[in-house]
């Protein structure tokens, strides 16, 4: 269970949300999974339906569940961790991006009023 809490673990409160409606699974049950308050076995419709609702193929985190890190065709899923990993790292990119869009902004109004002056 606990690769399927690194799975939906990150979730902050607006998506636990927006998961929890797009799946029909309560909130509380996503936030059971989310922070791992609760030891229990989640049936394979939950776990099918949290896998349609976040993009995945429906059997995908039952088997995570179980162990099986392969989609059918062939192709490994990344383990949890890294995937957040490299989620984190795009989010600061992007973030490093936005302030320099922001920079870049404030520089080309500074420019077009030094242009508008003369």
């Amino acid at each position: 269970m606990r690769i399927v809490v690194a799975a939906i673990g990150r979730l902050k409160q607006g998506p636990e949300r927006e998961l929890a409606e797009r799946s029909h699974v309560s909130v509380a049950v996503v936030r059971e999974i989310q922070r791992h308050t609760v030891e229990r076995r989640r049936s394979s419709r939950t776990l099918e339906a949290l896998s349609v609702a976040l993009g995945w193929e429906p059997e995908h985190l039952d088997r995570v569940l179980k162990g099986h890190a392969e989609q059918p065709e062939g192709h490994t899923v990344p383990d949890g961790v890294a995937l957040w990993s490299r989620l984190d790292s795009l989010e600061l990119r992007l973030a490093e991006s936005l302030k320099l869009l922001t920079e870049l902004r404030s520089d080309i109004a500074t420019v077009i009023d030094h242009v508008r002056d003369d």
